[in-house]
């Protein structure tokens, strides 16, 4: 009997372990190396979408400065109690110029592949129609990739390089939001169980499984 327990008490010890263990790789990750985001809203589509999850890179810019076309999750500059996340268009030291629904980098049309054809980049507040902007040092200019539903750099400004959390490398979760979910009320405990149900029933058609693994 005596050895039972001692063997119990053993495999309990390794499981506490274990666990410990576990909780202190993930917290190392989280902390320096990757945090999950989600994408709220429509204004990088249609190359991130609503109620998408990713994950982002926090460690590589320790080693480089982020280029163009990285597009990072940075903290709000009006309320960085909100995260927010766009594609990085001018570096510290460019110009930016709009004119005419054109991008215009160091005076030259910037390319912009991952838009699609009949996007037309508008001014904003910030940046007005045909006025020159010099990007600050370790500032950047961003803009979501659909410019017509999108508060970027046009409306508040540049990017401090220190509000950058870091780079969205990789979608693990794609979720196309329900109208027809039950919604939530107290005392939330038969709502919880409506909501989960009715999500379990959707998942084959609301689950974006095209999207699941992408690499960004």
């Amino acid at each position: 009997m005596k050895n039972i327990f001692k063997r119990a008490g053993s495999i309990f010890l390794d499981i506490i372990e274990a666990g410990v263990m576990a909780l202190a790789i993930f917290v190392m990750v989280y902390l320096f190396l990757f945090q999950p985001h989600q994408v709220n809203g429509n204004s990088m589509l249609p190359n991130f979408h609503d109620h998408e999850n990713l994950l982002t890179d926090k460690i590589s810019y320790r080693f480089h400065e982020p280029k163009r076309g990285d597009v990072v999750v940075f903290k709000a500059p009006r309320n960085q109690e909100y995260e927010y996340i766009k594609r990085i268009i001018g570096l510290p030291g460019e110009t930016i110029l709009l004119d005419q629904g054109e991008v215009f980098v160091n005076d030259r049309i910037l390319e912009e592949p991952y838009l699609t054809s009949d996007v037309h980049t508008q001014k904003g507040s910030f940046a007005a129609e045909g006025k020159l902007i010099a990007i600050e040092t370790n500032h950047y200019f961003v803009m979501g990739d659909n410019r017509d539903d999108s508060r970027d750099s046009r409306f508040w400004g540049c990017v401090p390089e220190e509000n950058i959390k870091g780079k969205a490398v990789f979608v693990y979760w794609s979720w196309e939001p329900d109208p027809d979910a039950p919604g939530w009320g107290f005392p939330y405990v038969i709502d919880a169980v409506l909501w989960m149900g009715h999500v379990l029933v959707n998942i084959p058609t609301h689950v974006r499984w095209d999207r699941l693994g992408m690499a960004l």
